[in-house]
Formats: structure tokens, C-alpha cells, sequence
């Protein structure tokens, strides 16, 4: 498979090639396996064949997902939702707090948060009640979420004293597990970035490096707007260090001197 069969894919889920150029090497290996199982010999049989069968689609976009994550990538951001975030949060909304992390791949992100929730209540005579929406369009990444057991490398920006705290290493074997502590108030669905949000109202969404990063901008577009109506006034959209909302926003604005810390005005 060539680039400009690549191209051809890409525009036919509506995914931005400049969003794939530089991870394309190992999602065109795995499209390529997925174009052998189903006997396809070129882009042209197997677009057809996609065409033909909302399964081979389905498994087809899976597979082009990039799903990068470790546990508090990006530090800055964690330190704020800490600090200044989950703080205002808890103050102004006593009785329930709803958050919705979108396209969650295996869960890293959705553990975090919980991690910086649980710390919150040792010095916290009460919380609102917590629940979380954790989403992603992949079956397979969903049921890594739901075990919660990770390589070393995706603990390597854990603090020390929430690695002792939260997580256990696996006797004779390189890998460690959560916390059962971590695994209460958190709903895993299977959802297509692109579909209407999960819940009516949230007062923090995640929507980090996938579907501003992957996406074609008339996407992306639609998507924002009802994720912005689905955000309480006073939530926070959370995107990517890297990342922009493709149009202008004046209810949402940055927060914190942070570009990707978005307040709903």
C-alpha cells in the first residue's frame, strides 16, 4: 500500500492525512493485514468491501485508531485539574459532578483522573458524587480499560507516592494492576466520536489527541458544537497540548494561561 492509497482510505472514513503522516508506518502494516484476512488485493477491493459490511468498516476504523496514552501525559494539565480544576468543581457543584472522557483507549487517562479524585477526598471532609463516562469506539481497548493492568512504561510519569498508593505490581511478571479503589463510579461504553454524547449534560470532557488530531475539520466542526451543548456552563473541554479547535469558540475560552484548558462562558 502506497501513500496515495493511504490518502484514498483516509478520505474515505473523513480522516486527515495530516493527522496520520508521521504515526502512517504502523497503521498502513496493520490495514494491510486486515486487507489480507478479507482477501482484498488492492485499496479499490477492499473500499468495496468496507462499503458492503458496517463490521469490516467498524474493524477497519479500530485499526486506524491511533491510541497513544500513558498515565499523567502532559504534566502541567494535571497539575491545574488538581490544583485549580477539580477544586472549583467540588465547590460549585455540591450534589453530583459528571465527567466524560472521550475516546479513552486504554483507560490511562480515565485512571488518573480517579487517582487525582481519590487524593482529593484524603483532604476532603465530602465530595459530590463522581461519575465518570469513559468511551471508545474499540471493543479490545475498552476490555484492557475495564482489567486496568499496564507495562512499566505507562506508569513512568506516575508520582512516586501515587504509584505506591494506587497501584501493585503482578508477582513474576513486568506488569501492574489498579488499585480496586480506582475502578468504582466509572461507566465503559463502546462510542463513535462522531455520534451524539453519551449524557445531556458534563461538567468536564476530555477530548485529547484524537479527534481534533485524526479528522477531517467539517467533522470536527460538528462534533465540537454538540459537545459544547452537552458542557455545563462553568464545565471544561480538555483537548490536546497540540491541538486547536478548528473555528472560532466564544463560549469556550482558554483557562489557566492554557490553551487546552477550555472554559464554557
Amino acid at each position: 500500500m502506497d501513500d496515495e492509497q493511504f490518502r484514498q482510505l483516509l478520505q474515505y472514513l473523513n480522516l486527515s492525512w495530516k493527522g496520520y503522516r508521521k504515526v502512517r508506518k504502523g497503521v498502513k502494516k496493520r490495514i494491510r493485514r486486515h486487507m489480507r484476512q478479507m482477501g482484498c488485493q488492492n485499496m479499490e477491493a477492499y473500499l468495496l468491501e468496507l462499503e458492503k459490511s458496517d463490521e469490516a468498516k467498524h474493524e477497519c476504523e479500530c485499526l486506524i485508531t491511533v491510541s497513544i496514552s500513558r498515565f499523567f501525559r502532559d504534566q502541567t494539565l494535571w497539575e491545574i485539574l488538581q490544583k485549580n480544576v477539580l477544586p472549583g468543581l467540588i465547590e460549585n457543584h455540591r450534589d453530583k459532578i459528571n465527567i466524560w472522557l472521550a475516546g479513552c483507549a486504554s483507560g490511562e487517562e480515565v485512571y488518573s483522573l480517579k487517582i487525582l479524585w481519590n487524593d482529593l477526598a484524603i483532604s476532603n471532609d465530602y465530595l459530590p458524587k463522581l461519575e465518570i463516562i469513559a468511551t471508545d469506539m474499540n471493543p479490545a481497548c475498552l476490555e484492557r480499560a475495564r482489567a486496568g493492568i499496564y507495562s512499566p512504561s505507562s506508569l513512568k510519569e506516575v508520582p512516586e507516592h501515587f504509584r505506591s498508593l494506587f497501584f501493585r505490581a503482578l508477582p513474576g511478571k513486568n506488569l501492574y494492576a489498579v488499585d480496586p479503589s480506582l475502578k468504582s463510579n466509572i461507566i465503559w461504553q463502546i462510542h463513535h466520536l462522531l455520534n451524539d454524547p453519551p449524557k445531556s449534560l458534563f461538567h468536564l470532557i476530555f477530548l485529547r489527541n484524537n479527534l481534533l488530531t485524526y479528522y477531517e475539520d467539517k467533522l470536527k466542526k460538528t462534533a465540537i458544537i454538540k459537545i459544547t451543548e452537552c458542557l455545563s456552563l462553568g464545565g471544561f473541554l480538555i483537548i490536546g497540548s497540540h491541538e486547536n479547535l478548528p473555528f472560532e469558540t466564544p463560549d469556550l475560552l482558554p483557562s489557566y494561561s492554557l490553551s487546552y484548558v477550555l472554559k464554557k462562558g
